[in-house]
């Protein structure tokens, strides 16, 4: 097990590599000059030649990259083009918002998701069975920035029940966590029913009732817990795509996190804070998905004999 999780954080190297090579680049082909940025319209070309010079623009990118590079394994992310600071500063003191933001979303997709997925398809073809299917479509569809403008629209402006942006109390998070839970909440849902639907007709299912076991019991303890893989597997992906999404719903609801901080420094041309929110991304999503892989081996022991 451990040589297995030690494998798995040594292939993360290669992954922000390739991620902040790909970014990086992405960057520098990108219109707009930061240095003009930084100084504003009315600086003259001189000045902005001499920032340039000063900051390492000139040099070509791959030089500028491997200079990152060095720094990264080093421990330093840079200094922000526009504010000034550091970035680990900057991105740290932001990080917590946006895990707080998913954890709740989250956790409240999957308490929703799972139950209604066994529901669904335990009464499958049944109008609770339809209509469900339908209002999961309805989120695997629905682009979150949509859903976020039409919940401001009426729990916000209409009724005036939540903030329209900010991060002050607990209500601050009720909007944002639905507009970005609801699309995970349905994916998970469909999964569940899906794998659900595919492990009851199954033979050691109907030996268990025919054993005198209990509906509850046979759905819960046998059908659920051998139908769990699939389901586990999508709760990964889409707590990952957690943090994709808050790009999103941050901007939508001026949250303080990663995202709308991302976007910020997109738009100022500001490549060290914008490969800082990249790296801490990648980490985030490699360590998701390295959690996930080990709880396999706890949901079936035939898995867990493949990390030794």
């Amino acid at each position: 097990m451990v040589k297995y999780v030690i494998k798995r954080l040594l292939a993360l190297i290669p992954v922000i590599l390739g991620v902040t090579f790909l970014v990086f680049m992405i960057m520098q082909l990108a219109p707009g000059d930061a240095a003009k940025l930084i100084l504003g319209e009315s600086a003259t070309q001189e000045q902005v030649e001499e920032l340039r010079e000063e900051m390492g623009l000139n040099d070509p990118a791959v030089v500028q990259y491997g200079r990152y590079m060095l720094n990264f394994v080093q421990g330093d992310l840079g200094t922000s083009y526009s504010t000034k600071r550091p970035v680990a500063e900057e991105v740290f003191s932001r990080f917590p918002y946006t895990f707080n933001l998913s954890i709740v979303a989250g956790v409240v997709s999957i308490l929703l998701a799972i139950p209604l997925g066994i529901l669904a398809a335990v009464k499958q073809n049944t109008l609770f069975d339809n209509v469900s299917m339908i209002v999961s479509l309805i989120g695997v569809s629905m682009p979150i920035f949509w859903l976020a403008l039409l919940l401001v629209l009426c729990f916000s402006l209409k009724l005036g029940w939540f903030p329209v942006q900010g991060a002050e109390s607990w209500k601050s998070y009720v909007l944002p966590a639905i507009s970005l839970g609801f699309m995970n909440m349905a994916a998970i849902a469909r999964t569940t029913r899906s794998s659900m639907l595919e492990t009851i007709p199954q033979d050691y299912i109907r030996t268990a009732r025919a054993k005198g076991v209990s509906k509850r019991q046979v759905i819960v303890k046998h059908a659920f817990k051998n139908a769990l893989i699939p389901t586990i597997t999508v709760c990964g992906i889409q707590l990952g795509q957690l943090l994709g999404g808050s790009v999103l719903t941050e901007t939508v609801f001026a949250w303080p996190g990663i995202g709308r901080l991302l976007v910020q420094s997109i738009n100022a041309r500001d490549v060290p804070m914008v490969l800082g929110c990249i790296i801490v991304m990648t980490v985030c999503f490699s360590i998701v998905n390295l959690l996930i892989d080990l709880l396999y081996g706890f949901v079936d022991p035939r898995i867990k004999s493949m990390y030794s």
